[in-house]
């Protein structure tokens, strides 16, 4: 790792981005807090699946969407299927998504790769980052 030019601004940056991710995380928390308490407070199911609305007063009301995350073990589903003579469901049931083994797709020889290149898109996704202050730089800005 190497230092950079202008590194009392990056270094201005990093602690604001750092402080506003820990701001980030704390009403993350809040609004999650005050959700559990709506939802109690309307007694709304834990399994609520779907949209309903609820109008408090004239000036409020509450929409809350509930869903339910499904995975699907694509192996198993199919060995069950199988098993019952319903694969011909499948396609009708389910979709499909191949995912790219990027390990393996790099460690396939280029002619295979090359043909099968243009089935794929690619495109740069939002870079995450991390910023790690010392204890002496985190209270010196505090």
């Amino acid at each position: 790792m190497s230092i950079v030019s202008n590194s009392a601004h990056i270094e201005a940056l990093a602690r604001q981005w750092r402080y506003a991710k820990e701001r980030e995380q704390d009403f993350q928390s809040e609004r999650r807090r005050i959700e559990d308490q709506l939802r109690d407070i309307l007694e709304m199911p834990h399994d609520l699946e779907g949209v309903t609305t609820i109008e408090v007063s004239e000036d409020v009301t509450i929409k809350v969407t509930g869903r339910i995350d499904r995975k699907v073990d694509a192996d198993k589903i199919q060995e069950v299927a199988a098993a019952a003579g319903l694969s011909e469901l499948l396609p009708t049931l389910f979709r499909w998504k191949p995912e790219i083994n990027l390990r393996k797709w790099r460690d396939t020889d280029p002619s295979i790769t090359d043909a099968l290149a243009e089935a794929i898109t690619a495109k740069p996704g939002r870079p995450s980052f991390n910023v790690n202050l010392t204890e002496t730089s985190k209270t010196e800005n505090n």
